[in-house]
């Protein structure tokens, strides 16, 4: 077999690699994009990329537009307000801010102009479905996993109508109000028929439980069942959370062969005048995952941690339970700094056998730039170890790194689910 770290090669070994790594299609395990069905819960262009919430926290510390006032504006008017404060009065130096720079550029539009209306006008003239198209060829995507609720009185209905599904978007099942909310969530469940009650150590409880989470993974086709968590999430417990997830998710989980994702590490409304930018981080105790991994060796996990601090600790974890699979560089871990930080601890920890990335993203047209930037990484980050490689006396060839790179863009996270 021939070396891509052949001295005859007419190409440099760095080059094959960065041109495989770029060219790679990728499955894209978790966002929060949906497919054409779903009408205007898809987000798309100019407007939406600058009122995500991200832009919209970087916003307020350079405005001092009062909070009642912004939320007030519309939308265009929020945009307005977002490009003046970041791009305008400001260079645009954020990873944020620069994502809708690269995007913007990779669809053909020149940034230089600053001409916020011109951005407007080309996206009103794009179809949503060519849009699409254009969208996942630039960013690689060959799939893309919606986040899925079934307590979203705007998602639900399309789902209980029945939809006309686009291939490339698969679903999964997200249920943080059950687990989260269970008081609450029992009054809704119990108005839709199913027989629940506030205790949840009631067996008919539970079997009505599982009997709404079966129904519901049918219906979407779920690939895998998850939840965004407190850093304070504590298993095994006597909340009510705990005591659902080992008696109804974690069955059925098993029964469906489904992975039961868990995010931790997401502290809600550290300042609610920001809404959903309001968000922060916290530091979690990972034993909870330990406990799950060690005592459910049949269940599967899928994991990514909020807080840089416990990266390395979930890193060991993987190395010790074969059922865990990690992924991504979450929310504020999605800059390129800490991308490239993790990203090679985890390779040095375990090899291949985890999925580096996920785009996260909630407007359609993020998907080009969280790729792209993060192919570079990647590819960086392989370069130098291949040459690691070869200085041990190791040739790698082209097709192994090919190999590679498919693991890390959604083979080794398809064959953890058993899809």
């Amino acid at each position: 077999m021939k070396s891509i770290f052949s001295e005859t090669s007419q190409v440099p070994f760095a080059a094959q690699v960065e041109e495989i790594v770029a060219s790679t299609p990728v499955f894209d395990i978790h966002t929060h994009l949906y497919s054409p069905a779903f009408g205007e819960l898809l987000l798309w262009g100019i407007d939406d990329l600058l009122v995500y919430h991200y832009l919209v926290a970087e916003a307020f510390r350079q405005s001092d537009v009062p909070y009642e006032k912004f939320w007030s504006l519309s939308k265009t008017e929020q945009a307005d307000l977002i490009w003046d404060a970041l791009f305008l009065q400001h260079s645009p130096i954020s990873e944020s801010c620069r994502g809708v720079l690269t995007t913007l550029q990779a669809l053909g539009l020149d940034v230089k102009k600053r001409d916020l209306p011109g951005l407007r006008k080309w996206f009103a003239g794009q179809k949503v479905e060519d849009h699409i198209n254009h969208c996942m060829q630039l960013a690689g995507v060959r799939k893309i996993c919606m986040t899925n609720s079934p307590f979203d009185d705007l998602e639900r209905p399309v789902w209980e109508q029945g939809l006309a599904q686009d291939e490339r978007f698969v679903a999964a099942l997200r249920i943080d109000p059950l687990l989260l909310s269970w008081q609450e969530t029992a009054s809704t469940l119990a108005d839709r028929g199913f027989q629940v009650t506030a205790d949840v150590t009631q067996e008919k409880t539970i079997s009505e439980v599982r009997r709404f989470l079966s129904e519901w993974s049918k219906r979407i086709n779920a690939r895998y069942v998850m939840i965004s968590l407190p850093p304070d999430f504590a298993f095994p417990a006597q909340t009510a959370a705990a005591q659902l997830i080992e008696r109804a998710v974690l069955p059925h989980c098993r029964e469906y062969n489904l992975p039961f994702a868990l995010m931790p590490g997401v502290k809600r409304a550290v300042n609610p005048q920001l809404k959903l930018a309001g968000d922060g981080v916290g530091l979690t105790d990972l034993t909870a995952i330990q406990n799950l991994c060690a005592q459910f060796p049949e269940n599967k996990f899928l994991t990514t941690v909020l807080a840089r601090e416990n990266q390395h600790e979930l890193c060991v974890l993987a190395r010790k339970f074969r059922n865990l699979h990690i992924f991504g560089c979450w929310w504020f871990t999605n800059v390129p700094s800490l991308i490239e930080e993790i990203t090679r601890m985890r390779i040095e920890l375990l090899g291949m056998s985890f999925t580096p990335q996920h785009s996260d993203a909630r407007v359609l047209d993020q998907i080009v730039y969280k790729w792209q930037h993060s192919r570079r990484i990647v590819a960086r980050i392989l370069v130098e170890k291949y040459a690691e490689l070869a200085q041990s006396g190791w040739q790698t060839t082209r097709a192994e790194v090919e190999r590679d790179v498919k693991d890390l863009f959604g083979g080794a996270f398809e064959r953890f689910c058993g899809m």
